[in-house]
């Protein structure tokens, strides 16, 4: 929470509430008279951070909706105007050990994998309907998959013969129509990891609303305001990099020109270590941190 800096009185946004364990902290910081605004677009989520909160009281408002309407749901909620955002992107823990959502590798229950089941398509609905090209695009695109033509053909052939319903049948597919990794380390990790990912990233549209949720995140902030966001891959990472490099640098005028003609200030100072990663206690004590990356930035007065 230090990136974050919660004191008392303070106005909070976690746009990503998950099941509520840095909410208690921020809530926790920000005693006695702090108040959070919880977001997040899966309904499971919502239920689990508003048991973890309600000891909080009225200090703690919780909403579901996806962190794109973060302006919207926080004009609504009298969070006009705000001391802190924190954005904890993709998948949560709880999310992961659901089996009936589609995101473990081990699962036999329908493959799902939106975070708010009554928005969209399901991922084997993505499998059923995508061209084998689409899904290759898919997989290189939002998985950085390096082997994703050959299991968009494995996909294709397999639904011919049966329909791809579960997580565990297409983990299956893909480990057989992938070769065997050479490294130790890269066998350390399931080979249809990225697929996963690309998938949960396309059923959700992860990738596509975070540049405006970013941007609302930082009209919704007061000067000396801190955005906070933790990524977990490169894709999302790179987006709030250059999001934030490019609030940071203001104007947007080509080199070429010898004087600044746009009139844009920069918007953001960056804060601390960019990113900043997690420590080896910390990979300890909760593996799915190790790729975990902190990028943090202080709202400039106008």
């Amino acid at each position: 929470m230090l990136s974050l800096s919660p004191h008392p009185g303070s106005f909070q946004i976690d746009a990503t509430v998950g099941g509520g364990g840095h909410a208690v902290r921020i809530l926790e910081a920000a005693n006695p008279d702090g108040r959070l605004l919880g977001i997040d677009a899966d309904p499971r989520a919502i239920e689990r951070s508003t048991q973890r909160l309600a000891g909080f009281g009225d200090r703690a408002i919780l909403r579901q909706s996806n962190f794109e309407s973060i302006g919207e749901v926080a004009g609504d909620s009298g969070f006009e105007a705000v001391d802190g955002i924190l954005m904890d992107l993709g998948v949560s823990s709880q999310q992961l050990d659901d089996d009936d959502r589609g995101f473990s590798f081990r699962s036999d229950d329908a493959l799902d994998m939106r975070f708010d089941t009554t928005v969209g398509i399901p991922a084997s609905e993505v499998l059923a309907r995508y061209s084998e090209a689409a899904l290759a695009d898919v997989f290189k695109r939002h998985g950085e998959e390096p082997h994703a033509r050959r299991i968009a053909r494995a996909i294709v052939a397999e639904r011919e013969v049966t329909s791809i319903e579960t997580p565990a049948q297409l983990a299956q597919i893909v480990t057989r129509s992938t070769p065997k990794p050479r490294s130790t380390r890269r066998r350390r990790i399931h080979p249809a990891t990225r697929v996963f990912q690309a998938l949960r990233i396309e059923v959700n549209h992860e990738l596509e609303t975070l540049p405006a949720a970013l941007e609302s995140c930082l009209d919704l902030l007061k000067p000396d305001g801190r955005l906070c966001v933790i990524s977990y891959h490169s894709l999302e990472d790179r987006i709030v990099k250059r999001f934030i490099a490019r609030e940071r640098r203001g104007c947007t005028c080509p080199p070429e020109l010898p004087v600044c003609v746009c009139g844009k200030q920069p918007r953001v100072a960056t804060e601390g270590v960019q990113p900043l990663l997690p420590s080896e206690g910390e990979v300890a004590a909760n593996p799915r941190a190790r790729s975990a990356k902190l990028r943090a930035a202080r709202r400039l007065p106008a």
